[in-house]
């Protein structure tokens, strides 16, 4: 039980620092001020990544790499389907959300709070 509490609570810490990196990225590039909106986005980026990523990695020798490159592609493409602005605000987007949850990790990890990724931005 204690296993499982542990996982839905690091789910949890987990999504919000990765949607805390999407509202900041929509709130910068798109002018868009919905925290909730970043939650549902990083839920839905992490699923879509997840799968795209997960799907293309079992081809054999470049598959991972086109597995991350494609998982990456579509979790923009995520933020593209639900921010306005075209590709290039959801690039902006994107690339906000990375550097913020890059900078809150760093800060969590240096204070001894947290030392794993945020489900919704990969690669992190």
């Amino acid at each position: 039980m204690v296993g499982f509490l542990n996982f839905v609570i690091g789910f949890v810490v987990s999504l919000l620092i990765g949607a805390f990196g999407i509202y900041v990225g929509a709130r910068v590039i798109a002018d868009r001020d919905d925290y909730e909106y970043a939650i549902l986005t990083a839920l839905v980026g992490a699923l879509v990544w997840w799968l795209v990523a997960g799907l293309f990695s079992i081809i054999p020798i470049v598959g991972g790499l086109v597995g991350s490159v494609l998982g990456l592609l579509a979790w923009v493409y995520v933020i593209n389907a639900r921010y306005p602005g075209g590709w290039g605000k959801a690039l902006g987007i994107a690339l906000v959300a990375y550097i913020t949850v890059w900078v809150v990790l760093v800060v969590l990890n240096s204070v001894g709070l947290i030392a794993t990724g945020a489900l919704g931005v990969p690669g992190l």
